[in-house]
């Protein structure tokens, strides 16, 4: 990396020689303006007002102007003989938590390296101390001809410094907040928690400029004389017609692009007409019949199509099945036994009457005979 600065970090009576660089770098696509008949530069030139000639760089000076309207030239000599402690030097001027840091104040960042083998030992004292302590340095530097303020922490094994905006630069948000007046509900905040909580925490490492890509595509197409596809956006407008309703659409689509679909309805759970319900039976043997009912139809066709689902639970029914069997089947085994008893006793009686109808016969014929 090239430095852009070179100076030193001032701790108490420690110098600490570096050198600065910039820690960020702009991936934007830069355009030129041409004209568009014959492809031709467009240039902006510095053009004297008075004479309306242009001016070279050399001839150009910095220039103040006054209330009234007054010009008071201000030269690159007149600034450098100011004396300004913070030229060479970046100033610590304390010790903060990161906390006490407004984001709003974060502007540029650059990373600090150690200017020399001299420059190790404090420079590594610096950055072990700024580890140790949890806290940040504010400091003040002078670059490109200001003094700004400036915020060094460890990043690393380096000394990083955030350049920051002095605390008269932040404005103040008056009249940005929304009316007074406006109400949040509970349940709107449970489904916005909830909404969080689906998205999850994002990596930093992922995120990458589509719109950029998009301009380079753009750029090679038009390049290879290709046509150029126009993409439909699938975003909604912005516009919330039912925050509620708004809200359970996100968590559901959240859901959805995770991979975590919600579970589906609980089916209801209904006992089949004359027979008991098995204890600890599946939720999922009742679905059929709640279907069916949902389809409509008639109520003889609703009462079969659940008949015939439960047909996988007769094995389990067969035990109850066979006792009442058993049970209806004594009864009739009792009856068919005194039947058959009363049937050998009729028989018994109508044979010892045969017998002795038989006996009184012949001793008639005897008597006769005699």
């Amino acid at each position: 990396m090239r430095s852009i600065w070179n100076g030193s970090i001032s701790f108490g009576l420690v110098s600490i020689p570096v050198k600065l660089m910039n820690a960020t770098e702009n991936h934007s696509i830069s355009f030129r303006q041409i004209h568009l008949a014959d492809g031709g530069r467009i240039r902006y030139r510095k053009v004297c007002e008075l004479d309306e000639e242009e001016v070279p760089a050399a001839e150009t000076v910095k220039a103040f102007e006054d209330a009234d309207g007054t010009v008071i030239p201000v030269t690159d000599e007149d600034l450098a003989s100011l004396p300004l402690p913070t030229a060479k030097t970046i100033e610590i001027e304390g010790f903060v938590p990161a906390a006490a840091i407004d984001p709003l104040q974060l502007d540029s960042a650059y990373y600090l390296s150690a200017n020399g083998v001299p420059a190790a030992k404090p420079y590594a004292l610096l950055r072990e101390a700024l580890r140790r302590s949890g806290k940040v340095a504010v400091a003040k530097y002078a670059l490109r001809g200001r003094e700004r303020l400036g915020m060094l922490r460890v990043v690393d094994d380096v000394i990083a410094m955030h350049g920051l905006l002095w605390p008269d630069e932040i404005r103040a948000p008056e009249g940005v907040a929304p009316e007074s007046g406006v109400k949040v509900r509970d349940a709107e905040l449970d489904l916005a928690d909830a909404l969080m909580n689906t998205l999850g925490d994002t990596d930093m490492d992922t995120l990458h400029d589509d719109y950029r890509e998009a301009v380079e595509e753009l750029v090679a197409a038009k390049a290879a004389g290709e046509p150029v596809a126009e993409e439909e956006s699938g975003k909604p407008e912005g516009k919330v017609i039912d925050l509620m309703a708004a809200l359970e659409s996100s968590v559901r689509a959240a859901k959805e692009s995770k991979g975590d679909a919600g579970d589906g309805e609980d089916a209801d759970v209904h006992p089949i007409e004359g027979r008991r319900p098995r204890s600890g039976g599946s939720r999922s043997a009742a679905a059929p019949k709640r279907t069916a009912r949902k389809g409509g139809g008639t109520r003889a066709a609703q009462e079969t199509a659940p008949k015939r689902a439960p047909a996988k639970k007769a094995p389990a029914k067969k035990a109850p099945a066979k006792k009442a069997a058993a049970e209806e089947g004594k009864p009739a085994r009792k009856t068919a036994a005194k039947k058959a008893t009363g049937k050998k006793t009729a028989a018994k009686k109508t044979a010892a009457k045969k017998t002795a109808a038989k006996k009184t016969s012949q001793g008639t014929r005897k008597r006769t005979s005699a």
